[in-house]
């Protein structure tokens, strides 16, 4: 069985990224296989398709990718968080990443990829329900067998490397929370927020012919919208009704693990090889480029933060550096199957020094309480990294993509983000008041002074004595 999903382009009826057409199943009858050999005329290929067919090397690279990208949730983003974080909530942390991990895992079996791929009603160039939101007939992974494919890869590798996205979107919002949430709404906004807002937010970018936004002609590669800025949103949403920490801005509140923050943004830098490069769904000039750019887009975001650091606080930080990296990662996601190297290094530089700023001068100018900056750094390179992704993906700036009116491509791109910040931020704060009324969404004043690690877990993450 196979379907005529694509990611990878923002517009998926150009195709795999490397500009491989999709094979059909058609096979020839053995007379005139060999009426062809004997006439010696024609290849078979002029007279029938191909029959599909795995290719192992394209497999064995999805495989890796997947776990990279696993990795860059448990332990790399659970690190990266849990070090910026008092030593009375690193637990908290740590175990809000994990459980997300296994209760999106079991949601996307049950109906996630259902919702986010099914291609059932779709039809290119017409907009319906469909368009906007997948059916339930992939549900359980309904059809799925050893031998699916998706284009040269199986339908289960593709599964679930989909599924380490779907994991790690939910798992970024946890930074904007950090040290007052309670772990049960957290855990049922989870639930809500990945069927209600991720879900379709995938399928309008992805789904394949059909999709609005994919018909719309939006790029984005790897996430820019379906994840970051989508995340990142709901994160400055998700903040914003919650409240401030108690005795933020006034009281000290330093990270106490930067060992642990580094070590964290260094499994992200190497896991999102896996994220950017995979997202070509094969081992190919595309995936190749994608590395390649993304690597240079995250030197250059993370020198730039520190530069501008530099210069304004007259030090370099241990944490400005690895936060600058992951500003890098996040602005080269929407944009690595089109950049080239030349705009890959603008982008990142663009992105450090931008972030820079949200995450500094923007939150304390408006006073919101963003705990390890999730808006600062993935809304705002998303943003960033989403518009810029039209125009550098043109031959003309040093592109690969078949853009032939980069300021056009800008504004399609400028509409693709501004839907998603409508979608995320208005289906977030309803899901957030709702989790409010219900069963409330905040600890305690004593349990936040105690630490979420005793106060919700009964644990220290360390004993000392």
């Amino acid at each position: 069985m196979r379907f005529e999903m694509r990611r990878g382009s923002g517009n998926p009826a150009r195709g795999l990224p490397d500009g491989r057409r999709e094979r059909g199943t058609g096979r020839l009858p053995q007379a005139t296989r060999w009426i062809a050999l004997i006439v010696g005329g024609a290849p078979l290929s002029a007279l029938a398709a191909a029959p599909a067919t795995l290719d192992s090397g394209d497999t064995a690279w999805m495989l890796t990718a997947t776990m990279l990208v696993l990795l860059m949730t448990i332990p790399g983003l659970a690190l990266f968080y849990g070090g910026m974080v008092r030593a009375k909530n690193l637990l908290s942390v740590l175990m809000q990443c994990f459980a997300i991990t296994a209760l999106i895992s079991v949601l996307w079996m049950l109906y996630g990829y259902s919702v986010a791929f099914s291609t059932a009603g779709m039809q290119a160039g017409t907009t319906n329900l469909h368009s906007f939101v997948g059916g339930l007939d992939r549900a359980l992974f309904a059809g799925m067998t050893p031998h699916s494919l998706y284009q040269r890869v199986p339908e289960s590798v593709f599964a679930m490397f989909q599924l380490t996205f779907a994991i790690i979107t939910p798992a970024l919002i946890v930074g904007a929370v950090a040290e007052r949430m309670k772990f049960s709404a957290l855990l049922v906004f989870t639930t809500v927020w990945f069927t209600v807002v991720y879900l379709p937010m995938a399928h309008m970018v992805w789904g394949g012919p059909g999709s609005f936004l994919g018909d719309l002609g939006v790029l984005d590669f790897a996430g820019g919208t379906v994840v970051h800025i989508n995340a990142g949103i709901a994160g400055l949403v998700a903040c914003l009704v919650l409240g401030r920490r108690r005795g933020y801005p006034h009281v000290p509140m330093p990270p106490h693990n930067l060992g642990y923050t580094l070590i964290g943004a260094s499994m992200l830098w190497l896991g999102w090889f896996g994220f950017n490069a995979g997202s070509a769904v094969a081992a190919n000039g595309s995936a190749g480029m994608a590395m390649l750019v993304t690597q240079i887009a995250t030197a250059a975001a993370a020198l730039s933060w520190m530069a501008i650091e530099w210069i304004i606080h007259r030090r370099a930080s241990v944490l400005g550096i690895a936060s600058g990296a992951v500003a890098g990662l996040v602005a080269i996601t929407p944009a690595a199957g089109t950049i080239g190297p030349g705009g890959a290094l603008i982008l990142g530089v663009i992105a450090g020094v931008i972030c820079f700023l949200a995450a500094t001068r923007l939150k304390h100018r408006f006073g919101y309480d963003d705990s390890l900056d999730v808006f600062g750094v993935h809304a705002i390179a998303g943003i960033i990294g989403a518009l810029l992704t039209g125009p550098f993906a043109a031959a003309s700036l040093g592109g690969f993509g078949n853009i032939e009116h980069p300021l056009l491509q800008l504004w399609i791109q400028c509409k693709g983000v501004g839907f998603t910040m409508l979608w995320s931020g208005l289906l977030s704060l309803l899901i957030l008041k709702a989790i409010d009324w219900s069963i409330g969404l905040r600890v305690d004043e004593e349990q936040e002074q105690v630490g979420l690690d005793l106060a919700l877990h009964e644990e220290r993450a360390y004993n000392l004595s």
